[in-house]
């Protein structure tokens, strides 16, 4: 495999952690036993990205493989596997709209329209103002409140185009949208509320006849 290759990319010329990131990064390092610490390449990776302004440009990538005496090549597999490592400059706004199968049942494509009507971008571009980048990813995990949107480390669940328009509305304004359910709902519980039933003794249960 050869190693990750960008375009449009400013590489900085070094990469090191900062003191901040340096204690969380030994912090997470002191979780695995010896000679298991290549263990820690993802949460390392994650915080490296964060570091730098939301992506991984290659000397991040091969600061972590050295650091946990990892060949770079398998830092570069790991970070090239995983779409949540972003290879390229993005937005500060990462919108992920899922377009797995239960979201797209449930509208996914219009919440890609909206957002794209919304920023004046397509997916996999970032606005002029660097402000959003758009993209398509697979299973974001909660399928059951369908459609699901990601915004940084935020989850919106049953979204409607009119919600993420009020979203990103929200992020234009350097304001944080509640995340979760768009329409009230608790938890995973059914869209009409909950359907338990309670039988009581010498009482049929609701719907029996």
């Amino acid at each position: 495999m050869s190693a990750p290759v960008r375009s449009h990319a400013a590489e900085p010329a070094s990469f090191v952690f900062t003191p901040e990131y340096m204690d969380r990064a030994q912090r997470i390092i002191a979780k695995y036993p010896e000679g298991r610490q290549a263990s820690a390449v993802m949460p390392l990776l994650d915080l490296a990205q964060r570091q730098n302004a939301g992506w991984l440009p290659r000397v991040a990538m091969d600061y972590v493989a050295d650091m946990l005496k990892m060949p770079r090549i398998r830092v570069y597999e790991v970070a090239t596997f995983y779409t949540m490592y972003n290879l390229n400059p993005v937005g500060k706004h990462v919108v992920q709209v899922c377009t797995t199968t239960p979201c797209w049942l449930r509208g996914s494509d219009d919440i890609v329209k909206a957002c794209e009507t919304k920023m004046g971008i397509a997916l996999g571009e970032t606005t002029d103002d660097g402000r959003f980048t758009l993209r398509e990813v697979e299973c974001l995990g909660a399928c059951v409140n369908a459609p699901i949107v990601q915004i940084g480390d935020d989850f919106y669940e049953d979204v409607g185009p009119e919600h993420m328009e009020k979203i990103i509305d929200a992020l234009s304004r350097g304001e944080t949208p509640k995340a979760g359910s768009q329409i009230g709902r608790r938890s995973s519980e059914p869209v009409g509320g909950l359907t338990t039933l309670h039988a009581y003794a010498g009482e049929p249960a609701q719907g029996d006849d």
